[in-house]
Order: structure tokens, then C-alpha cells, then sequence
């Protein structure tokens, strides 16, 4: 959704201010839904402005920079520490992806070898005996 610019904005609400309309009839004179004209009046009468407010939409994190340093010590300390042992340490209540993205984010890298070799698959039979059948 675009971002409606400073003019249109004051033109509402000047025509708002000026009693041209109920709010309904306004938001279809500009083309714009009830719902923005209603933000609008709201965003000036609790803030005093009317410019967009970007910074403030969206999910806010739960991984904040404390965490990240914290996280950071925890790492440095105990590298082979597993992504749930880390969030369980944090005490954060989030998704094991979102603590593998903050650490890729800081730049941290976790143990990648496993401690004992891989096993080594082999075929169980031979190809004559397939489906059940007897040799």
C-alpha cells in the first residue's frame, strides 16, 4: 500500500477542519477510505503530526539488542550450544528459526560437524529378492 503524501494529507484534513463534509463524504471526495480519514484526525490529535509513521508499523522484535549481546556471550562460551539450548538459556518465548536468524545476522556460526561419523548405508539385500520373493 503506497504512502499517501503530505499534501493529500493536509488537504483532508483542511477540508475536514473546514466542516466541507462529514468524514465519510470526505474520505470519497479524496478518494481515500473512511478507515484513513479516521487515522488521520487520530494521528494529529494524539501526536500533533500527520506525517507517515513507518517506523512505528510491524511486529516489534523479541530478540532485542540485549539479547543479542547476551546471545553473543553464550556463543563464545559455549559454542556447541543447540539453537533450543540458546533460546531456552535467553529465556525468550520464539521460534528456533528466529534465533538461527539472529545469529546469521550477527554473523555467529554454530557447531556444524556432529561429534560421531555418519553411519554408512548399505543395501539390505540383493536385487532378486525385491517384492518378497524367494531366491
Amino acid at each position: 500500500m503506497a504512502t499517501f503524501s503530505m499534501d493529500l494529507r493536509s488537504r483532508i484534513l483542511d477540508a475536514y477542519d473546514a466542516g466541507e463534509g462529514t468524514r465519510r463524504e470526505i474520505a470519497e471526495r479524496f478518494r481515500v477510505s473512511l478507515g484513513m480519514v479516521k487515522k488521520l484526525l487520530q494521528q494529529r490529535r494524539n501526536t500533533g503530526d500527520i506525517a507517515p509513521r513507518h517506523k512505528f508499523a510491524g511486529r516489534k522484535p523479541k530478540i532485542t539488542a540485549a539479547h543479542r549481546e547476551r546471545l553473543r556471550g553464550l556463543v563464545r562460551q559455549n559454542p556447541d550450544l543447540t539453537l533450543e539450548e540458546l533460546r531456552d538459556a535467553l529465556g525468550l518465548d520464539c521460534s528456533v528459526p528466529a534465533i538461527y536468524y539472529v545469529l546469521e545476522s550477527m554473523g555467529l556460526s554454530l557447531k556444524k560437524r556432529r561429534s560421531i561419523p555418519r553411519n554408512k548405508i548399505d543395501p539390505m539385500s540383493e536385487s532378486n529378492a525385491k517384492h518378497g520373493r524367494a531366491m
